[in-house]
């Protein structure tokens, strides 16, 4: 049996997922970051999580075995910031709070979470990539609720 692409997808949205940016920097130390649902964790000893990311996306080369990046866990109130980072518009950090860590990727500020990874595998996932990476340093806030992705629009926990 034949899947048809977009039923496909829209059946992938009835599953809400919380909403990340991954941040990291690109082979000229420039920041890049987008907005990501396709994240998990994989593993508490060692602690792994998983991202996927479309090889279309045009920041894929700053996602290299070896390289920083970070999960930034995006709170209600952060929208925003989501739209921004899966928009097309060229600096995406222009007037974005954020710090650095140990990687010297951006660290958004506000999130809910944010995790410092060292890519530890990238995989092949069809007409995406399964980047694995290995968390060395976590932050978060006692407060909070998550961003929500359903059914092709956002949401909040009641």
């Amino acid at each position: 049996m034949s899947i048809d692409k977009l039923t496909f997808r829209k059946v992938l949205g009835r599953f809400a997922t919380g909403i990340t940016v991954v941040t990291g920097k690109s082979k000229d130390n420039i920041a890049v970051g987008l907005t990501v649902n396709a994240f998990t964790s994989l593993s508490l000893a060692p602690p792994l999580v998983l991202f996927c990311l479309d090889k279309s996306t045009a920041s894929i080369h700053a996602f290299n075995k070896g390289d920083g990046f970070a999960l930034n866990m995006l709170d209600e109130d952060q929208q925003e910031l989501s739209v921004k980072f899966s928009s097309k518009i060229e600096d995406r950090f222009a007037g974005v709070e954020f710090d650095t860590w140990d990687t010297g990727v951006p660290i958004l500020s506000g999130c809910l979470a944010n995790l410092e990874c060292i890519i530890d595998a990238v995989h092949d996932g069809g007409d995406h990539l399964i980047i694995v990476g290995r968390v060395n340093r976590i932050a978060q806030v006692e407060e909070g609720k998550p961003l929500l992705y359903f059914d092709g629009a956002y949401g909040r926990i009641a």
